[in-house]
């Protein structure tokens, strides 16, 4: 399991992390006999109503988004507050053992702001990359989306291998090369070792690492689906599906700036 939204709630472990009782044959004539129940009257969660709380998740980043992008001229230091806000919540979220709709819906909001001033900024500098950044994050999102729901990728124990590899390999790359940029080794690259060219050609580290990154970002979409499907398998209680929506919204909201960061240093 890849996202640590997940990783931590023994409501999506294969195991299961719901305890039901095996119902006798007079329980299971009386529950067929019943119309259709829905996530509400069960309190279990569904995959519709893990739908609409990511659909509510996305509304609320959104609007903060619009008030990052409006109030980055006039106060440009808030996005940066904000991302600061959103990343300790993400950590909050991340260890608490049961999902709190208002902390998620907080992060929503404050990783809103922060997208929204943190766009504004690479829109200022390349015009016209924001809408790029959008499309291809929709693309990616949809793609993946419809391939999942059609069968044809399912996450496998091999791959998912791969990929923690992968992603270890990225995560430590990614710190050596902030600690370049803040000691001043990137010779004035704003993107540090990503700007650099790939020896013997005049193509950047940062589009080959950038599209590494979005089959990645792709991959860990497919793993997050997989979860929420496990949680309704698990007959996780309906809560769970704040956790399925929060663990979207932190792999869209990756995939979103390595998209902008990478079309930024195509143009640069």
């Amino acid at each position: 399991m890849a996202n640590p939204a997940f990783s931590r709630n023994a409501a999506f472990s294969e195991k299961g992390g719901v305890t039901v009782a095996t119902p006798t044959a007079e329980e299971l004539a009386a529950h067929y006999n019943q119309p259709s129940a829905n996530a509400v009257e069960t309190d279990r969660m569904t995959v519709e109503d893990t739908i609409v709380k990511s659909v509510v998740s996305f509304v609320i980043l959104l609007a903060g988004a619009a008030i990052g992008w409006m109030t980055y001229p006039t106060v440009p230091w808030l996005w940066g507050v904000a991302g600061l806000v959103g990343f300790v919540l993400a950590l909050v979220n991340i260890f608490k053992r049961e999902p709190s709709a208002p902390l998620i819906l907080a992060y929503a909001a404050a990783q809103g702001v922060f997208i929204g001033g943190f766009s504004l900024l690479f829109e200022t500098i390349y015009p016209g990359i924001v809408v790029q950044a959008v499309v291809a994050t929709l693309v990616v999102v949809g793609v993946t989306l419809a391939l999942f729901a059609s069968g044809k990728i399912r996450a496998s124990k091999k791959a998912t291998k791969v990929f923690l590899i992968a992603m270890v390999g990225y995560l430590v790359f990614s710190l050596v090369n902030f600690g370049i940029m803040i000691f001043g080794g990137a010779n004035g690259n704003p993107f540090g070792l990503r700007g650099e060219d790939i020896p013997g050609t005049s193509i950047p580290w940062g589009i080959a690492i950038g599209i590494l990154v979005v089959i990645m970002a792709a991959y860990s979409l497919v793993l997050d689906f997989d979860q929420i499907q496990q949680g309704v398998r698990n007959r996780a209680p309906r809560k769970y599906g704040w956790s399925g929506a929060f663990g979207i919204m932190v792999t869209v909201i990756w995939l979103y700036t390595e998209l902008l960061r990478m079309f930024a240093i195509a143009r640069n």
